[in-house]
């Protein structure tokens, strides 16, 4: 199985790929769209603002190579969200491949947002993504929007507000929180995703 980590300049990608090599894979770093749409597996990890992010996508060609493959893609925080129609964040559409919109994170009494820290995820769905142990229990977030919970929600998760902790539309999938941090959860999510979920 060959696996790829879209190189979109995300500072989790080391922290990703040790997290996959835990797991037996050795996953290449590329922004060569070749080598992205021979993979069998997609990574799209991401840490911070989405209009900058999005802007290297589109100046690189990534985002039209990117929103036409058929393998599975996983995106990863700030790579979940770019799989969205739009975010609030710097007012700025994303990929568009999953029909939701990424909002500000409304926080509450006591509350700070970002959100940073372990939360508790809840299965809302049966999904090849958030089976055996990826379902329910503890994960690592750190974030300051959120995708609401729509019709693509896979799991969810509180801070002031219910929101998404997994995504997925068709081929495409995303985590809000981190994986490669996320102890048995996060391991159980990126063994699912390179092994359950359908090529």
């Amino acid at each position: 199985m060959s696996v790829v980590l879209v190189d979109s300049g995300g500072a989790n990608i080391g922290s990703v790929r040790y997290a996959l090599q835990r797991l037996g894979v050795e996953a290449a770093l590329t922004a060569d769209p070749a080598t992205i749409r021979a993979a069998d597996r997609v990574i799209l990890p991401g840490v911070g603002a989405a209009a900058p992010a999005m802007a290297g996508l589109r100046e690189s060609g990534l985002a039209e190579v990117l929103r036409n493959l058929e393998q599975p893609v996983l995106g990863v925080c700030l790579g979940m969200q770019l799989l969205c129609v739009h975010s609030e964040e710097g007012d700025v559409d994303g990929l568009g491949v999953i029909d939701a919109g990424v909002r500000r994170l409304r926080g509450g009494d006591g509350l700070r947002v970002p959100h940073m820290g372990w939360n508790r995820v809840r299965g809302v769905t049966a999904h090849p993504l958030c089976a055996g142990g990826a379902e329910g229990g503890w994960a690592y977030f750190v974030h300051g929007y959120a995708v609401p919970v729509c019709a693509a929600t896979l799991a969810t998760c509180e801070h002031g507000e219910t929101f998404s902790a997994a995504i997925g539309h068709a081929n495409f999938m995303g985590v809000q929180f981190h994986p490669e941090r996320s102890a048995a959860l996060g391991q159980a999510v990126l063994r699912n995703f390179l092994w359950q979920t359908p090529a």
